[in-house]
């Protein structure tokens, strides 16, 4: 079974959806027989390369609420997350260009190193406080997960794995993706958003039905 997942690194349900998926999987046990497999999408292309601006405070800007409205707003996702044993850090959020994060994730993917990477970026965006469109960041989390510094900073340094993370991103278009995370298995079923456990295991259960798993 191949599991496509569309999710950008600071989108928040991205991450809760994530957990809920792997919690499917283990319900289920399905987890040894599924390919997951992460898409790029950004929430926000236009975002500053090193800005490093308050998450808090750049919601508080774009929906014109107060900053306590907007840390509050944060609060409540962050409570979301602590049911799948998340513990974001609201305060310290930084807003950041993830179109380098998934040129990285490209990288680790044909290294047979996707996942542990797509976890660290999530994990550094919304529980380290760390910038991942910050280069130095991004080679401190790709040596993590095992791949070589001098082929991360060759990539970093160019424009490879770019045409991958826009050929993504033009197909999440293609097939009506309007935000994220957006689950697609086997090209036959989607679930979009951080759905329940439950809504999980049954789209998996009743795949593995249909393809004999």
């Amino acid at each position: 079974m191949k599991i496509e997942i569309w999710s950008d690194y600071v989108c928040p349900f991205c991450y809760i959806g994530k957990r809920r998926l792997e919690e499917a999987l283990k319900a289920t046990n399905l987890e040894g027989s599924t390919e997951v497999v992460f898409k790029a999408f950004q929430l926000d292309p236009n975002t500053p390369v090193g800005a490093g601006r308050s998450v808090p405070e750049d919601l508080a800007k774009k929906y014109g609420m107060s900053l306590d409205e907007a840390k509050k707003m944060l609060d409540n996702v962050a409570d979301q997350a602590k049911t799948v044993g998340l513990n974001f850090d609201v305060e310290s959020m930084t807003g950041a260009n993830t179109f380098n994060a998934h040129r990285l994730a490209k990288l680790a993917e044909a290294e047979g190193k996707g996942d542990a990477i797509s976890e660290r970026l999530l994990q550094g965006h919304f529980i380290n406080g760390e910038a991942v469109d910050n280069e130095d960041t991004l080679l401190a989390i790709a040596e993590e997960a095992g791949l070589s510094a001098d082929r991360v900073q060759q990539v970093l340094q160019s424009d490879e794995f770019a045409e991958d993370v826009k050929r993504d991103i033009e197909e999440a278009g293609q097939i009506g993706v309007r935000g994220v995370p957006f689950f697609v298995i086997n090209r036959k079923y989607a679930i979009s958003g951080a759905q329940p456990v439950e809504a999980f295991a049954d789209a998996l259960r009743k795949v593995a039905e249909e393809e004999g798993i």
